[in-house]
């Protein structure tokens, strides 16, 4: 393979500015402030515990930020063969002027000083940014968020629900959930969806772009029936953590099921992150602790895949291991998305592999190539850089050279994977016409009487709800309302099924009415006539009518053309089902001149 058509291709890809869809940045805090935050990272750490640095070491309480990184620098000679020991070196030289290979005693100190200068520059982010050549990137956001004070067209939020699903058992999450959505968690599922509907709401009217949520070996979403549901959410709301195991995952199923469906309502993506074990290693540093299973399969999410088609999956897995079975279900599954290169698969020769994979067997348009999963944007740049140096190999080898594609076409192929399709799965949420709003108001109406308003919000970008009883709506709303509005929304508007007007002005005295009527009674001509045999008076059709017999056909009520309106059909007018050509000898006759 020429080194010169893989350069040409990095060389073209690296020039693509990035979004980066799966990150851990902290919008307020995004850049490191010292270089303990880059050597703090959980790889460094956990690498170095497990080449013989002490736990204690590590994580002593209130070590300072250069004697922490003294001591891992120290200690990080027997990591220098790892792919996140390139890591680092690429960042020292690319952001703090460095120009070694290697960290340790005799230039930590200088690095440590370059980098807090640079570090303490009010441009830092922005600069990290644009050096990396990042538009954006997505965040992972609690799901009590604010998502206040920070930009979210650069930093983007995500709604995270791991604890909702697997955490709702705990007094904590469900005081959060209650103070955050303003709902009681009264027991009811209603009142639950509500939450989390609000939860939702209040998500993409900022912005939001994905729901992710990481999920253990075992899990496997299904359908709760109601009843059972029901009495599992009692019973965690009444006992918390003493409650049976069996009712906590009871409701942390039907809380998942809910957030597909929510999902589904709300048009963004559900981002699994598939295979984690956690707390394998108890005695492990700080998020260094976690394991993939080898013991899950995707088949535990065939029912969740076909019951909501239209519902965007991006899937990560957790192990190399599993990619294959990936691969296969995003093959034949429209909604199961290739979703990066996680965790434990996340080196060079895993990617490599996975990758060619993915390229080979999944329809170019459903594979997001990569995503960070940084903590701090520095680490944004030399993540992606190693993954574009792997992508363009592959596109150079197995498209420019087995498959004879031109350069062009294998950088447009790289193009999609690193930037076109996150746009294209993960859209902005659609704004709302300010005008449009203010006169049309959403209302979806619930079974148990509430409807959701939904405003303009203040910037006129986004949607604010509210949820409203319907006995509290105020009388004569003139509130938009269906073509075929149901019984509560009738009541709700409390309107009159007629309204009579002249020109454009309503009818509201009588004595306008009684000067528009017309007091010359209707000729409808005789109505009775002889009686029948049991004494009775026939009623006698109006001048122009036909008889009219019952039959099965003319008892199916048909929606009116025009109106939607369900009614009896009048047997004088023509069957507008009826195919041309089949109805009268005039039609024939028609067709017959209009085609000589």
């Amino acid at each position: 393979m020429p080194n010169s058509v893989s350069n040409s291709i990095y060389e073209a890809l690296a020039g693509i500015r990035l979004i980066d869809p799966h990150t851990h940045i902290n919008p307020y805090t995004p850049a490191s402030t010292t270089l303990a935050d880059l050597l703090g990272y959980h790889y460094y750490t956990e690498l170095a515990h497990s080449s013989g640095m002490p736990k204690s070491h590590i994580e002593e309480a209130g070590i300072p930020p250069d004697e922490l990184v003294r001591r891992l620098v120290l200690n990080l000679s027997s990591i220098e063969n790892t792919a996140q020991y390139r890591w680092l070196i690429e960042i020292c030289r690319r952001f703090f002027d460095f120009d070694g290979d290697r960290l340790d005693a005799s230039n930590w100190e200088a690095v440590y000083a370059a980098a807090e200068k640079k570090m303490s520059l009010a441009d830092w982010p922005q600069s990290v940014l644009d050096q990396s050549n990042v538009e954006s990137v997505f965040l992972t956001n609690d799901f009590d968020d604010t998502l206040d004070g920070f930009d979210t067209d650069t930093y983007v939020p995500c709604l995270r629900t791991d604890d909702l699903v697997f955490h709702l058992a705990k007094s904590e999450t469900q005081q959060r959930l209650q103070e955050c959505s303003q709902v009681d968690l009264d027991g009811s599922l209603t009142g639950l969806r509500a939450a989390l509907e609000q939860r939702f709401e209040h998500f993409v009217s900022r912005g939001a772009r994905a729901c992710a949520i990481s999920l253990p070996p075992s899990f496997e979403p299904t359908p709760v029936a109601d009843g059972r549901a029901k009495t599992a959410l009692n019973e965690i709301l009444r006992r918390g953590l003493s409650a049976d195991p069996s009712n906590q995952a009871a409701v942390s199923r039907h809380v998942f099921w809910t957030l597909a469906e929510l999902c589904d309502e709300f048009g963004i993506p559900f981002d699994l992150m598939i295979g984690v074990n956690r707390g394998v290693y108890a005695d492990g540093v700080y998020q260094g602790q976690d394991l993939y299973d080898s013991r899950v399969s995707l088949i535990q999410y065939r029912e969740l895949f076909n019951a909501f088609p239209d519902l965007k999956f991006p899937i990560s897995v957790l192990a190399s291991v599993t990619n294959q079975e990936l691969v296969s279900y995003a093959w034949i599954f429209p909604n199961v998305i290739t979703n990066g290169h996680w965790w434990y698969s996340n080196t060079p020769s895993f990617i490599t592999r996975d990758a060619t994979a993915r390229l080979e067997a999944v329809p170019c348009t459903k594979q997001i190539g990569y995503y960070s999963d940084a903590y701090k944007l520095e680490f944004v740049w030399p993540k992606f850089d190693m993954y574009r140096r792997i992508l363009s190999n592959i596109l150079a080898d197995h498209f420019v050279i087995g498959s004879q594609w031109s350069e062009e076409r294998a950088i447009e192929l790289g193009r999609r994977v690193l930037r076109d399709n996150v746009e294209l799965i993960f859209p902005k949420p659609k704004s709302i016409d300010r005008t449009v709003a203010d006169k049309l108001r959403t209302q979806r109406v619930t079974t148990e009487g509430t409807w959701i308003e939904s405003d303009p919000s203040a910037d006129g970008d986004a949607s604010s709800f509210a949820t409203v009883r319907i006995e509290d709506t105020p009388a004569n709303s003139a509130e938009t309302l269906d073509p075929l509005p149901s019984e509560d929304e009738i009541k709700a508007v409390d309107l009159d099924d007629v309204e009579l007007l002249t020109g454009n002005a309503a009818i509201t005295d009588h004595e306008t009415l009684a000067a528009d009527v017309d007091l010359e009674p209707l000729d409808v001509g005789d109505l009775t006539g002889d009686t029948d045999d049991k004494g009775a008076e026939k009623i006698q059709m109006l001048r122009g009518d036909g008889s009219f017999e019952a039959d099965e056909e003319s008892l199916k009520v048909k929606p009116d053309p025009m109106t939607g309106e369900l009614r009896f059909p009048n047997p004088s007018e023509k069957d507008e089902t009826e195919l041309p050509g089949t109805e009268t000898d005039e039609y024939d006759t028609l067709e017959d001149e209009s085609s000589q």
